[in-house]
């Protein structure tokens, strides 16, 4: 296993103690690397086992809140319903959207970035169920400067909620803020503690939410608001294991077992 840092490591041992534990985790950059081509993202196996066994331990509920749109989000991570998914920046549950959406605006959003990445040799578009994001990742420099300064000004005359990320420009017709989710996500299980896991600039709003006791882990580098930081994907995969090894019962052996019994007759 990995090492973890000390501190962090202390805190995730008080947080696997809590009678009620809600483990959360962005996607991109965090559960999985970070790649060129969004559709090829997929958690390291590592992580996903580990979550989904944190998920069946009693008093545990664990989430991915990620920016994808949530059909795509449950495609990509490949995880089971006993994960809890969220998607559009914390905006869409599987019960849908908790705001409406400006369908009109949205189509205008699309058309305006459509022409935009046409221009820019490796400029993408990518449209989700309520926003749309431009992704500059795979262009030059100049063109990727280039596509988000007409981004940037086209933006001036619209209604929208701007999110800016790691190489990518993403317009919303509806809030999102996954620390809302968190909340949400936090009173719908009764939380005690909460641990969340994120990599981008929209994850600041989901660690500004955390309370006393809770733990935000910060993946890679750049000012962050978390408590806690690891260097990449495969840390956050080493730390859910962890909290899984704290928090998991201890496995009695036969041995043990027909010991017990012994002494109990």
């Amino acid at each position: 296993m990995r090492e973890l840092p000390a501190d962090l490591k202390d805190a995730l041992t008080r947080a696997a103690q809590a009678p009620t534990l809600l483990i959360t985790s962005d996607f991109d950059g965090t559960l999985a690397p970070i790649v060129n081509n969004p559709a090829d993202a997929r958690p390291l196996p590592a992580a996903a086992q580990t979550l989904l066994a944190l998920s069946e331990l009693p008093g545990t509920a664990t989430a991915l809140i990620s920016g994808r749109a949530l059909t795509v989000l449950r495609d990509l991570s490949g995880m089971p319903e006993a994960v809890h998914m969220v998607g559009s920046h914390g905006a869409e549950f599987d019960s849908g959207f908790a705001h409406p959406i400006d369908r009109g605006l949205l189509d205008e959003i699309t058309a305006e970035l459509r022409a935009i990445a046409a221009e820019r040799p490796g400029v993408a578009v990518e449209t989700k169920p309520a926003s749309v994001a431009l992704h500059v990742r795979n262009a030059a420099p100049a063109d990727a400067k280039a596509a988000l300064a007409q981004a940037h000004a086209a933006a001036q005359g619209w209604d929208v909620q701007l999110t800016e990320g790691k190489a990518v420009l993403e317009f919303a017709v509806i809030t999102t803020d996954k620390g809302e989710a968190i909340d949400i996500l936090r009173d719908t299980h009764r939380a005690a503690v909460v641990i969340y896991f994120g990599d981008d600039v929209t994850d600041e709003k989901a660690f500004r939410r955390l309370r006393d006791g809770d733990v935000g882990v910060k993946v890679g580098p750049g000012e962050t608001l978390a408590g806690y930081r690891v260097d990449e994907p495969e840390d956050v995969a080493a730390a859910l294991k962890y909290v899984l090894d704290a928090r998991r019962p201890p496995r009695t052996t036969s041995a043990e077992t027909a010991f017990r019994q012994g002494n109990s007759e």
